[in-house]
């Protein structure tokens, strides 16, 4: 019997100092010290719990007894239903204007035909896009979190996916080689992520990922977009979360850029590749969509919309950036994305909205918006507060407990919260108290922080 007290005491000391490490050394590397004054209690404790295994000391039984109460009502939690998350039909009926959009908006001048045009049929967005105009804007050295370098190595950045915005297309090479759609959606796969891909999925096309009217990118603003090609295929791009973490502070508008023209070149690379074939593929990338890729990435089994407006993945949440390929390529599609777990986290956790500085993330529950039902960001509030400070923000994303580290001790809890009600709630109280419910932005990288002399 005193072997086996020793036993249950010396394990449960050795898992929870062991799990305790690998929390504590990458929280003091990244500069965390709050979680990492967390992880160094918990080193200690699991200390006491092998040093009691092997000391004579009295009371063991009844902390042996202790433990395994502990660990069974653990157990019984994980496997109860709670937190279940009941779908319902959440595929839009409706298609977007890529015109009506921010991004687009933006980009309208005063004085032109364009604006004068826009207006008269949306005259409810004008006073909003005007005062928006105003602000000092993105990138701005005028704006409060300006950084002369950093937005040099930004606008870098998109340079390079704005000089790849004419190569997304282009005629088929060949007659249509005869090709196996199985083996050749796993060898696509492969090649994206030779490319430099993440996740990589693949759907159908339907109407409600296609944009109804060219906004911006190639084409003829105003015009019905047209895209007769079946298959989409959708690549995730990781951003970097010591960079992320900076946000909304210019290193994370670095890499944004970054990875949108990391997305760009593999998205045109692999629509090259297809075209080779001799069938007909155009990459989709920043400033030059026909598709709408949160959805495209949803429906490809990528993810999950969740609160803050973009595709949630279960292993980084939404911390990627994504680009695309649609073809006449046979294809062998994916199962679309069905991850409560991930949809039940985004209700349960509101720490986007909580930390949203321009307060466009709401905090109630979805809503059926356009025949679907979602969570619906306020993109007026959101840009405003982008053009006010300069950078695209990111707090959400930086504040999202799915965004921490690929490192063991996160990853365990993601494999936890993924299977239980109960382990996603506590998780989330666990976040709050070890990283605060407010989370600071963190300085990032040495390097970034070296200023002109």
């Amino acid at each position: 019997m005193n072997a086996v007290v020793q036993v249950i005491i010396f394990l449960s000391g050795l898992v929870l100092f062991l799990l305790a490490i690998l929390f504590l050394i990458p929280s003091f590397y990244r500069h965390e010290t709050q979680a990492g004054i967390f992880g160094l209690v918990g080193a200690v404790i699991g200390a006491f719990l092998l040093a009691a295994a092997l000391l004579p000391l009295p009371g063991k039984s009844v902390l042996a007894g202790a433990l395994v109460c502990l660990a069974f009502a653990f157990g019984i939690l994980f496997i109860l239903p709670i937190g279940s998350f009941h779908r319902k039909d959440e595929r839009p009926t409706m298609q977007v204007d890529e015109r009506t959009i921010m991004f687009s908006r933006r980009r309208l001048m005063p004085c032109t035909p364009r604006y004068e045009n826009y207006y008269r049929d949306h005259p409810e967005q004008k006073n909003i896009d005007d005062s928006i105009r105003a602000l000092p804007g993105l990138l701005s050295l005028s704006s409060p979190m300006a950084d002369p370098w950093a937005f040099a190595a930004t606008q870098a950045g998109f340079f390079l996916t704005e000089s790849l915005r004419d190569a997304v297309d282009g005629p088929t090479v060949t007659a249509p080689q005869e090709i196996a759609p199985e083996v050749v959606s796993q060898y696509l796969k492969h090649l994206a992520q030779y490319f430099g891909a993440g996740k990589v999925g693949i759907t159908e096309v339907r109407d409600y990922h296609i944009y109804s009217h060219v906004g911006r990118g190639s084409g003829e603003y105003g015009e019905p977009v047209v895209l007769n090609h079946p298959y989409a295929i959708v690549f995730t791009f990781e951003m970097a979360e010591e960079m992320v973490h900076t946000a909304p502070k210019a290193p994370e508008m670095m890499e944004t850029a970054l990875q949108y023209s990391e997305a760009a070149q593999t998205a045109i690379q692999i629509a090259a590749w297809i075209r080779e074939l001799g069938y007909k593929a155009r990459a989709h990338i920043d400033g030059n969509y026909r598709l709408i890729l949160p959805l495209v990435g949803r429906d490809a089994g990528l993810g999950e919309i969740g609160r803050m407006g973009l595709l949630m993945t279960p292993d980084l949440g939404p911390r990627i950036r994504l680009s695309a390929v649609s073809t006449t390529m046979p294809l062998t599609c994916d199962p679309p994305g069905d991850n409560s777990a991930v949809l039940d986290f985004c209700h349960i956790c509101k720490k986007c909205a909580v930390n949203c500085p321009g307060q466009a993330i709401p905090l109630d529950d979805r809503q059926e918006i356009e025949g679907a039902l979602r969570w619906k960001i306020n993109s007026e509030k959101c840009f405003h507060y982008w053009n006010t400070v300069g950078t695209d923000c990111a707090r959400c994303m930086m504040v999202c407990p799915y965004s921490h580290p690929n490192d063991p001790a996160h990853n365990l809890v993601r494999w936890m919260i993924a299977r239980s009600g109960a382990a996603r709630r506590i998780a989330l109280q666990f976040d709050d108290l070890v990283y605060g419910r407010k989370p600071k932005s963190l300085t990032g990288p040495k390097w970034t922080q070296m200023k002109m002399q």
